[in-house]
């Protein structure tokens, strides 16, 4: 039941042990399983559980509170620093940001706090952890009203590969490295797949609401082996299998599954020689956060070949198109937006004005949300504060419903 209406939620995920059921039309829901706690969660809503015995087990009743994530991303290293994250979590007091994404693990392969996974710390990736106490910290979180998503980047793993070369993506016959001089790891490879999973786990009992893995995808290099031939078909066969793997270890653990994808799957037809293909992952994921950044779109998209000065339209309309091609509800969409300065096209910053037409389009569009991605965890909350409706009725934008494909 919605928590401030009193009406029935249809279609909430409820889990008891290793067993999940859906609720119907009424709300109600019958399953059977083995475990003290039935748990649920619903699109747009946030978590809750009850203990269920003998004597209640035909009465449960779980209320559930909505909640829409306004998110901001909140680095491996930036979580350490007082002089950074204070300033970030204090935006909860003068912006609609209520929710934080912390790097569990970063994109150089470290893991941000002590877990129980002997391989993190057979390969070192826990020698600088920069997270104390991670229970502190989500509780701390949770009693301030924040919405907490454990991000994961997962196939580029530099520290992995360094440790376990014979799982690496090759290149003429060494380690592949990216342009920023790091290592992937092959997304075919087993052992891979299990330890981002097992550190998935290792964020849900550390009391994350939602699992994020960011990098799900092969690298976007041509030239590069993996152990199994590299096709359009094994790719997305790859990916969607990594995070059934991850949907099924995480049942009982009743966290939000999510992604961040390339913005371009949203109008491809192909994996975009990635692995990604948003019908694909919208079977799998509860929410899909592709990454809507104007400066990422190099070739724009249909009637809009200068993103940067169309931050509304590559939002919306990139929003619209994944929306028509999956049939799922906008409420599964929580897109990243630019809150960095533009580095392909004019070099602009990213203010006020550009930053409020991303907003507009994700909130026009029904989004559960937005994250903000600035690596540098700088944010301002003039920036971000939403503008009163009567003040964007002028800037209405009219959104031209473009043709599928890519350019």
């Amino acid at each position: 039941m919605d928590a401030a209406t009193g009406k029935p939620i249809s279609g909430a995920i409820v889990t008891l042990g290793a067993k999940d059921t859906r609720t119907g039309a009424n709300g109600g829901f019958r399953i059977l399983g083995d475990g003290p706690l039935v748990q649920a969660r619903a699109y747009g809503y946030d978590r809750t559980h009850v203990t269920a015995d003998a004597h209640n087990a035909k009465s449960l009743r779980l209320t559930l509170h909505a909640i829409t994530p306004h998110a901001v991303y909140l680095s491996f290293w930036g979580v350490s620093s007082s002089a950074v994250r204070e300033p970030v979590l204090n935006l909860a007091k003068s912006s609609p940001v209520n929710a934080i994404v912390i790097d569990v693990k970063g994109d150089m392969g470290y893991v941000s706090f002590k877990t129980a996974s002997p391989l993190a710390s057979e390969i070192g990736a826990e020698k600088m952890t920069t997270i104390p106490d991670i229970h502190a910290l989500i509780d701390r979180l949770h009693s301030q009203g924040f919405y907490t998503i454990g991000r994961i980047v997962t196939f580029k793993d530099n520290m992995l590969c360094r440790a376990h070369p014979e799982w690496a993506v090759k290149q003429n016959g060494h380690a592949f490295k990216d342009r920023e001089g790091l290592a992937w790891c092959d997304p075919f490879n087993q052992q891979v797949r299990d330890y981002n999973v097992g550190l998935g786990i290792e964020a849900a009992k550390a009391g994350f609401d939602e699992i994020e893995f960011d990098y799900v995808r092969f690298p976007d290099t041509k030239g590069v082996e993996f152990s199994r031939e590299s096709t359009e078909e094994s790719r997305p066969k790859a990916i969607d299998g990594f995070l059934r793997e991850a949907q099924q270890k995480l049942l009982p653990y009743n966290v939000f599954l999510a992604a961040d994808v390339f913005g371009y799957i949203c109008w491809n037809q192909n994996d975009t020689g990635i692995g990604q293909r948003i019908g694909d992952v919208a079977e799998v994921l509860d929410y899909i956060s592709p990454m809507l950044y104007p400066s990422g779109f190099s070739f724009g998209i249909p009637n809009y070949r200068n993103p940067v000065q169309h931050p509304y339209e590559i939002v919306r309309l990139s929003l619209d198109r994944a929306a028509e091609r999956t049939k799922i509800d906008p409420k599964r969409f929580r897109p990243w937006l630019q809150a960095f300065a533009d580095y392909a096209f004019d070099k602009r910053q990213f203010g006020p004005k550009e930053l409020q037409a991303q907003i507009k389009a994700a909130e026009d569009f029904g989004s559960d949300g937005w994250l903000l991605w600035n690596p540098r965890n700088v944010y301002s909350a003039e920036a971000i504060r939403s503008f009163r409706r009567s003040e964007t009725v002028a800037a209405a934008h009219s959104v031209v419903k473009a043709g599928a494909g890519q350019e």
